[in-house]
């Protein structure tokens, strides 16, 4: 299977949502992601199938698991004199994953990361990451932060991977079970130290999964 991420645009927004309401089934209502287009503070990124388009995806079951043959061409989508809004309209593509995250200052806050059931456990989720870090670099952020449920093991596992350590708990943070949420942020991503840390897990990514991933332009 080959997969791309660029930047969301309005035709994406249906299933988007979509795939917020299957991942957060109870966490309701699904934020407003038309209005998060138009939010100068917000950035959201799309990862979408290229083999598979959204009038067939449904008729068809889910695709195999290879973790080979895996595309990601980003170069051409990440360009910051350029809003997400005046994307070329995608032409029906399937939207398999999202993450967006809000500028602050100089800290990107991730809002949401997820991607739909049948395409979990292929490298898409850690794609999405890798594309919210480099794309955060970008637009000169300094650290990314976020929360996790304290359950969400796996999830926490990732993000200490890339450096994200606990800086501190929310207690009751999630509304619809009172869990506890854990405030996760990274060191300074633009240290050169952090730097190479991360072009080495991209490389690890991308040898597991088959991914050729694109330094964004700078």
């Amino acid at each position: 299977m080959s997969y791309t991420v660029r930047l969301m645009c309005q035709e994406d927004v249906a299933q988007v949502t979509e795939i917020d309401q299957e991942a957060f089934p109870t966490q309701l209502p699904a934020p407003n992601y038309e209005r998060e287009l138009r939010n100068q503070l917000a950035h959201y990124l799309v990862a979408y199938d290229t083999e598979q388009t959204a009038d067939n995806a449904e008729m068809q079951s889910p695709p195999a698991k290879n973790p080979m043959g895996l595309t990601s061409r980003w170069k051409q989508w990440f360009n910051r004199n350029r809003s997400s809004t005046n994307a070329d309209p995608p032409a029906g593509q399937f939207i398999v994953g999202f993450v967006g995250y809000w500028i602050i200052a100089d800290e990107a806050h991730i809002m949401a990361i997820a991607v739909r059931e049948a395409y979990r456990q292929r490298g898409i989720g850690e794609l999405l990451l890798i594309s919210a870090i480099d794309l955060a670099t970008e637009l000169q952020a300094h650290t990314v932060t976020l929360e996790v449920r304290v359950s969400n093991t796996s999830a926490q596992s990732l993000y200490t991977k890339y450096r994200f350590i606990e800086k501190g708990i929310r207690r009751g943070y999630y509304t619809d079970n009172q869990e506890d949420g854990i405030v996760m942020t990274t060191p300074d991503i633009t240290l050169p130290e952090c730097q190479t840390h991360f072009q080495q897990l991209k490389q690890t990514h991308s040898s597991k999964w088959g991914i050729t991933l694109y330094q964004i332009s700078r």
